[in-house]
């Protein structure tokens, strides 16, 4: 269960020549490659790319009617490799995944497949996840483009652009039989638009077909002496094709005036944040018409050195936006201008940040600046006052409470956490690793657990170097969830703590899903899905890997069990690494599927119960542990008005979902025994009516009755 259906939209992808489709870049990007005959399509879901996989997912029937193979990859490196098909097979293929973690994953079936290089289009769509809406370290995918020499397309952030640069990257693939990506923002996925629709096209060649007819070319295979004719095949024919390619068809577009004396070289994809500097400069009118000489590059790798060269010729200053660091483009263009005796004076990285994203108030200013400097003839007086240092951000750290991320209410993998730290209450203090994924927000208030995260699948890796001589002593504690786990940690991390003799435990957060990435299903999920076998046993996976001690717990809300076992694999003395599997369904996926069918119910006039929890005023000690050990977003705090009490009480708001974390967490922590549980019930029975009228009409005479005796000070 994806964390929404594009169900009704996919429909979208049957229009046909003459009709207009409207939707988002997600959805364009899967029209655009049925317009285009792809033949197989695969990829890893994270954002900002998840949704994509989520639309491939659902328009599995459409993809089968023209022949094209769908396919959830186990991670960025399988999805990569499958694009092995399109080196001996003319046949384009298509492959999606989150960068820049996904493109590492991938990094060397990529080598490989850049060596070898391909007959048929093979076109790799990176979600660029830079920016402050980021999750992940900052870095580019750029690196990745030059290191193994693929081409990379940039298209501005709007729909035919996007849609163009799809065709324009399987031709380019095809001229100079070279792996092209496309970079995807999060702007770009997610804006909305239209654009002129095209026929749905079969592949030129099935998957099906290919088999029947296997072909096979020795100088594409990555081995010696082979890998040395690639090099030079790169540097004399791939790279010298594509720069044609890109010349013939026009790939990088001009705007402007090319007759100015200064003008910016800008990636595609920050060609709306620029126009919309330069509208509020009074430069450019809405629709981006404008006097200033740009060259926009749709394709930021490789660059044209003869393009790049003509543009600047009689310019006095140019203006290089990049965004994000290093400066891989504006080194690149130093170059050439240097290489070409070329005076002109270049500016990027000093008038714009160095890092960070780049936006609407930083281009412009950084545009401000740069033509108040060259070119301050162009610039209306009212904009350079507008240019001017905008105020100083108010330090709001002493006003505002820092707002961590966190577990969402009712999740089953908090009780984990909470167990862990009582443990440690009990034990000491053990070096933790943690793991890419939801249980990654142990890390923050309030269990502030974890040491180190070195990437997905990679937690119980993370500790292997840590040993204890002494086998009475401490073990570190590791976490990996169920996605980690099968996308590489079955293998890295618990295969190589068996192979190794690791002495340390490692508990595998298993909520159903991949949860983080959007609710994905995968091998271990328990739902039934029609196109992939799930269900499988990471318990048997384990042991199949040699693991010997390993404990299954099927109710992670359970603390004291999970606490108990916990301890149990702290102190054994069993010899190997120590297993725990903790498993309870993602409270997201589960809500996204039993809210509707509850609602439903409710309103056809069935009887449904919800419960809820809450706090007994009068037993609350105020003492508020039971929020140290659970961090729950529903369990707050208020005033009971009462002047002889100076602590508020423990509360518990409307968006609970009654998992009973945190009665469990106070029982298992013996805090106080203030939490109740209350069923709400729609469309009772007459019997539970009666029965509740009556307790009513009892609580409201209790209640009077303990007013009236009430002492009242004036």
């Amino acid at each position: 269960m994806a964390e929404r259906s594009f169900a009704k939209e996919v429909q979208k992808l049957k229009q046909g020549d003459g009709e207009t489709f409207s939707g988002e870049g997600i959805l364009a990007i899967t029209k655009a490659l049925l317009e285009n005959g792809v033949g197989y399509v695969g990829g890893y879901q994270g954002s900002p790319i998840s949704h994509l996989m989520d639309v491939l997912a659902d328009a599995q029937e459409i993809l089968g009617e023209l022949g094209v193979r769908f396919e959830a990859s186990a991670s960025e490196a399988t999805a990569t490799a499958m694009l092995a098909a399109s080196v001996h097979y003319p046949i384009r293929g298509a492959v999606t995944y989150k960068s820049v973690v996904g493109t590492n994953v991938a990094s060397d079936a990529l080598s490989n497949l850049a060596s070898g290089g391909v007959t048929g289009g093979a076109l790799i769509i990176v979600g660029e996840d830079y920016g402050e809406g980021s999750s992940i370290m900052q870095e580019r995918t750029y690196a990745f483009a030059m290191k193994s020499q693929v081409w990379m397309l940039d298209p501005r952030p709007n729909l035919p652009s996007i849609v163009a640069a799809v065709g324009d990257g399987f031709e380019l693939s095809e001229a100079s039989n070279t792996p092209v990506m496309l970079q995807m923002g999060i702007r770009s996925c997610h804006v909305h638009g239209s654009f002129a629709a095209s026929d749905n096209r079969r592949p030129d060649m099935t998957v099906s077909q290919a088999l029947e007819s296997p072909r096979r070319d020795l100088e594409r295979i990555v081995l010696p002496p082979a890998t040395y004719l690639h090099e030079a095949e790169k540097l004399t024919k791939r790279k010298p094709a594509a720069e044609r390619f890109i010349l013939e068809r026009g790939l990088n577009e001009r705007f402007g005036q090319p007759s100015g004396k200064v003008g910016l070289i800008i990636q595609g994809g920050t060609y709306n944040t620029v126009i919309r500097a330069l509208n509020r400069l009074g430069l450019a009118d809405l629709y981006g018409d404008t006097d200033l000489d740009i060259l926009c590059l749709n394709c930021v790798y490789p660059l044209v050195e003869s393009q790049i060269l003509d543009f600047c010729e009689d310019k006095e200053a140019v203006l290089i936006v990049e965004e994000g660091q290093p400066n891989y483009i504006e080194q690149q263009i130093g170059h050439m201008l240097y290489k070409a005796g070329k005076r002109v004076t270049l500016e990027g990285k000093g008038m714009l940040p160095m890092g960070g994203e780049y936006t609407g108030q930083v281009m412009l200013h950084g545009l401000g600046e740069f033509l108040t400097a060259y070119a301050p003839g162009l610039m209306p007086a009212a904009a350079v006052t507008k240019n001017e240092a905008p105020a100083p951000i108010p330090d709001l750290s002493d006003v505002l409470p820092a707002r961590p991320p966190g577990f969402c209410t009712g999740c089953p993998e908090r009780p984990i956490f909470a167990a862990t730290k009582l443990v440690e209450q009990e034990l000491g203090e053990h070096h933790i690793s943690s793991d890419i994924g939801c249980h990654l927000f142990s890390i923050m208030p309030p269990f502030d657990l974890g040491a180190t995260t070195m990437g997905y699948g990679l937690g119980p890796a993370s500790a292997a170097a840590f040993h204890n001589e002494d086998p009475h002593g401490r073990r570190s504690i590791s976490f990996v969830g169920d996605g980690g786990f099968w996308h590489n940690g079955l293998t890295s991390s618990v295969g190589n703590a068996v192979f190794n003799k690791s002495d340390n435990v490692i508990v595998i957060v298993d909520n159903f899903y991949a949860a983080a990435t959007g609710g994905q299903d995968i091998l271990s999920s328990r739902a039934d899905n029609k196109t992939k076998q799930t269900q499988n046993s990471i318990v048997e996976a384990c042991q199949g890997m040699g693991v010997k001690w390993i404990r299954q717990i099927d109710r992670t809300y359970d603390v004291t069990k999970v606490r108990d076992t916990l301890k149990e694999a702290l102190t054994t003395q069993v010899a190997g690494p120590k297993v725990i599997v903790a498993s309870s369904e993602c409270m997201l996926n589960r809500q996204r599927r039993e809210k509707p069918l509850l609602a439903k119910a409710t309103k056809e006039g069935k009887r449904t119960v919800r419960p809820r929890f809450g706090v007994d005023e009068d037993i609350c000690t105020g003492d508020h542990a039971c929020m140290r050990l659970s961090g729950c977003p529903s369990l707050s705090v208020k005033d009971t008005g009462d002047p002889l009490r100076d602590d508020p009480v423990a509360a518990i708001d409307q968006t609970c979902v009654g998992c009973g974390n945190c009665g469990e967490v106070a029982d298992a922590a013996v805090l106080c025994p203030s939490f109740y549980q209350a069923d709400i019930v729609s469309n009772p029975t007459p019997r539970e009516g009666r029965k509740a009228r009556r307790t009513q009409k009892i609580i409201d005479w209790l209640q009077r009755r303990r007013d009236a005796k009430r002492v009242v000070f004036a």
